[in-house]
């Protein structure tokens, strides 16, 4: 696979690394809304609140998390596609398919002739050209920003948001008798009783509320249904954001962290865990969660390095402090391709012409000036899993100056898409 990439030149030097890994869906059933029937609230009666002494428990995090996005997206697109197992398809690979698709035994990453022959009725819908994705996207991220300006995004499908300073003006405006009738949005994971007595739930009830309010507007203004984790950190919210599947939500109380931990089947399930770290802490012989934080943290140390050693067993408990991060523009432009049907140097030279075409004119559009382009060849093998190879040289200033214009060598000026 090659992917051509420029870095604007406000933002440079931040790499996008690759999150290849998601886990699949781990349960599927009705939408929970809010509800004071489950679970069962305890009342408020005098008790004095139990407030924390700070830290990071006292954020609330949300992760929302899209539903099947490439085909949602094609779905508004033609909703003639509504209520049909719909699988969407990049080169030889069904890389997403909808609901009624998964009912029929299709999954992600499955191949096209695996798929029909799994589901003969299967509709496929050509998924390479990823601009109407890339469109509902921001579109995604800007409405979310309505309600926080702290919104991260993580991938095509994913965002964060840190909803701590709403949640404590929305919960400092409560009224005794309406914090008697606080209500939970959604399920609270491991059936945890809530009580109205502890700060740290009322926050969390409040950031349910605001959550379902976030996944209503989505609905409201693009059509978009999904998930969302409601937690007092970034690796939390996402973990428990995937529990309750397609379209719920589910909050994580401080007491239930680590039962949605140790549920976890491999340490590689876990966020922030990639598949070299994963390697090398099999060859140590940790494959569990409790392997992981029961592990030596001095030969753990002294094996992958103090940062990365104490980072990993402080997500193993359930700990991360990592902030949400507004994501702002790009960092970085970047366009791909498998390169599967290149048999020929022209071939190959070709395809990097059409990707640079497409790279150049989201550059336009953006409107900042890049400085470096970056050329990456990874190269797959089963024995590597996937080499990775990069050169990058700084652009000419003579090329920079003809990016307003679209006025490129051996071309014309070219359409710009917006996104």
């Amino acid at each position: 696979m090659e992917k051509l990439g420029v870095e604007p030149e406000e933002e440079a030097g931040r790499d996008e690394e690759e999150d290849a890994a998601k886990a699949m869906d781990r349960a599927e059933a009705g939408e929970a809304g809010c509800s004071r029937d489950a679970p069962v609230l305890e009342e408020p009666g005098g008790v004095p609140w139990l407030v924390p002494e700070g830290g990071s428990s006292s954020r609330v995090i949300v992760h929302v998390d899209l539903d099947c996005f490439y085909a949602q997206v094609e779905m508004i697109s033609n909703p003639e596609l509504k209520g049909k197992p719909l699988g969407v398809q990049q080169k030889y690979l069904v890389v997403t398919c909808n609901y009624e698709a998964r009912k029929l035994g299709i999954k992600k990453l499955m191949t096209v002739r695996d798929a029909k022959e799994k589901c003969p009725q299967l509709v496929l819908v050509n998924g390479e050209d990823l601009t109407r994705y890339r469109e509902m996207s921001y579109k995604v991220t800007e409405l979310l920003e309505e309600f926080s300006p702290v919104v991260e995004r993580l991938g095509f499908d994913e965002n964060f948001v840190d909803l701590t300073e709403m949640v404590e003006k929305r919960r400092q405006q409560l009224q005794s008798d309406q914090l008697s009738a606080l209500t939970v949005c959604g399920h609270v994971y491991n059936d945890q009783y809530v009580n109205l007595h502890d700060i740290l739930h009322v926050r969390l009830l409040v950031g349910s509320q605001i959550a379902a309010e976030m996944r209503e507007a989505m609905y409201n203004q693009l059509g978009l249904t999904g998930c969302a984790g409601v937690a007092s950190n970034k690796l939390l919210a996402k973990l428990v954001s995937g529990v309750f599947k397609p379209n719920q939500q589910t909050v994580l109380l401080p007491e239930s962290s680590q039962v949605l931990i140790q549920s976890l089947n491999h340490v590689k399930e876990m966020p922030g865990i990639g598949y070299k770290t994963t390697k090398r802490l099999e060859a140590l012989g940790i494959r569990s969660v409790h392997d992981l934080q029961t592990f030596s943290s001095k030969i753990l140390e002294k094996e992958l390095g103090i940062s990365v050693a104490q980072r990993i067993q402080k997500l193993s408990f359930g700990e991360d402090n990592s902030p949400v991060t507004p994501s702002g523009p790009p960092q970085s432009f970047s366009e791909e391709d498998s390169f599967k049907k290149c048999s020929s140097e022209v071939e190959a030279k070709n395809k990097i012409e059409e990707l640079l075409a497409s790279l150049l004119n989201r550059v336009c559009q953006d409107g900042r000036k890049p400085h470096t382009i970056r050329l990456i060849i990874r190269r797959y093998s089963p024995e590597n899993h996937c080499s990775r190879e990069s050169r990058q040289c700084p652009i000419p200033s003579h090329v920079i100056q003809k990016l307003g214009t679209g006025h490129f060598p051996g071309g014309t000026k070219q359409k710009i898409k917006v996104h």
